[in-house]
């Protein structure tokens, strides 16, 4: 209950508030759901988010902004931000007296997750009703060690992209890979970074624990090493599962994964 539906916060020193809609509607019907994110689709907020070019891996994570930068009741192109705070998508979770910064990010997992499926279809041929089903079978190929059908899967991601779409910069591509780890996150141990230092995803199922690194600009061969010279394995070495690197590279003439391997 409180993974789902806790975490929302008015003001940084007041205790965080279940969610009372979607609270009453789980005892209603004894089952967890997205409830209060069903009530209503976020459309202008994902207009908002294209016609800014906003980097989706910065609202995903959580930023950190001063009052000035979500107080605004003001819906602009350039900070879309005030928007998605005062629509619920956003709350406060940190606050730096010291700094007078604010820690912003999703409330809990029915928003967040919910939120990620109805971005899928704004960046990626899948519709919304096949979301779910793809990230399901992403986890299921993951699961069974069969990593080649995984990125063939991810590969056909970017081959069934509208012609028209094929001008979008690298960030456009970057986010489909971070919304598609992100997204699995609800059902395996996923995790995406983009920090230096960290593997760009890390995926833990069952039997396996996957690194993955991707290279916009060189060599499939460039990812392993820096998989080996980061140690991002390192972590991981008396976990018990097995370890597999997983090194992609990008074409960008044919805005696609060019090349992988796994070792």
């Amino acid at each position: 209950m409180t993974a789902m539906y806790d975490g929302y916060h008015f003001t940084y020193s007041e205790e965080g508030l279940f969610n009372p809609f979607s609270v009453l509607n789980v005892f209603d019907g004894l089952m967890f759901d997205n409830y209060w994110f069903q009530t209503g689709t976020p459309t202008y907020l994902v207009d908002l988010l294209k016609q800014s070019d906003y980097d989706l891996r910065l609202l995903i994570d959580g930023l950190e902004v001063g009052s000035s930068g979500f107080a605004e009741y003001r819906a602009e192109t350039k900070n879309p931000l005030p928007m998605i705070y005062q629509s619920g998508y956003l709350t406060i979770k940190n606050f730096d007296k010291q700094l007078n910064l604010y820690t912003l990010g999703f409330p809990n997992d029915e928003v967040k997750y919910g939120f990620l499926r109805f971005l899928i279809p704004y960046y990626t041929p899948i519709s919304s009703d096949e979301t779910d089903f793809n990230a399901v079978k992403f986890i299921r190929e993951l699961q069974s060690g069969d990593v080649h059908s995984f990125m063939e899967r991810l590969k056909s991601f970017f081959a069934d992209i509208p012609y028209e779409l094929n001008t979008k910069t690298e960030r456009h591509y970057q986010v489909i890979f971070y919304l598609v780890f992100k997204l699995m996150g609800q059902y395996v141990d996923a995790e995406v970074r983009s920090a230096k230092g960290r593997a760009d995803a890390v995926v833990k199922t069952k039997d396996h624990i996957y690194v993955f690194e991707f290279k916009l600009e060189g060599t499939v061969d460039e990812a392993l090493k820096q998989i080996d010279e980061k140690g991002y394995l390192l972590p991981y070495r008396t976990d018990g599962r097995k370890l597999v690197k997983v090194g992609v590279s990008f074409n960008a003439e044919e805005r696609n994964i060019g090349e992988y391997k796994v070792v």
